[in-house]
């Protein structure tokens, strides 16, 4: 980990902890995880989880349910690519959309991230969120045609990319991942799993060590 992520971390702590929180009083918290360790497995990732690498001997599943307009998710971002960078030779990295109600703008990023993927440009487009959500975050203004200046900056298939953006199909796929969180027991974002348990770190110390001891199993 590089010295200047482990400066991020402990500045941001303290922001993703309280954005957790506060988002908890947006989540319906009634429904409870799953104890059964395969019902878990099952709803943590699915076949179509976009995933961020895809090691051919992975030895663990590295899982975030996330929110592009969440200012946690986005102090997190740099840690996440961090421990990409050094254990995604070992380590599969999921991606779960996880849009809150409460931001403006949450789903419309997720359907673009979406229609991206469809075009084998996931990646680009969850960097391109995060690297600008500064820029649209925490706006009641759509972002729609800013969304769509990304895809066109990529050299998408701008007809391709509008027609995913517009599908209900669209929607249904990223509220699936909505209704697989809630039934983990998911309450703000962002919210991390390892294979079949939750993280809960206090330090990017855990974080790490976590990851590190699942990549050397």
């Amino acid at each position: 980990m590089t010295r200047p992520t482990k400066f991020a971390w402990a500045f941001f702590v303290t922001i993703i902890v309280g954005i957790g929180v506060a988002v908890l009083v947006d989540q319906d918290t009634s429904t409870p995880a799953p104890s059964d360790t395969a019902a878990v497995s099952d709803l943590v990732t699915r076949p179509d989880s976009h995933r961020l690498t895809s090691p051919a001997q992975s030895r663990a599943q590295f899982v975030e349910f996330l929110d592009f307009e969440c200012e946690a998710c986005g102090a997190i971002y740099p840690v996440i690519e961090d421990l990409r960078r050094t254990y995604g030779d070992r380590v599969t990295f999921v991606v779960r959309y996880f849009p809150m109600p409460g931001h403006f703008n949450a789903e419309r990023a997720a359907r673009a991230v979406e229609a991206a993927a469809q075009q084998g440009r996931f990646e680009q487009m969850y960097q391109r969120m995060f690297t600008t959500q500064t820029h649209w975050g925490e706006q009641q203004v759509p972002a729609d045609d800013l969304f769509r200046s990304f895809a066109v900056d990529l050299d998408l298939d701008m007809a391709a990319f509008d027609t995913v953006y517009n599908s209900p199909a669209t929607l249904e796929r990223i509220r699936a991942d909505v209704a697989d969180g809630l039934a983990l027991g998911v309450q703000g974002t962002p919210t991390f799993f390892l294979d079949e348990n939750r993280l809960q770190p206090n330090t990017i110390d855990d974080l790490t060590a976590a990851v590190r001891a699942a990549a050397s199993e």
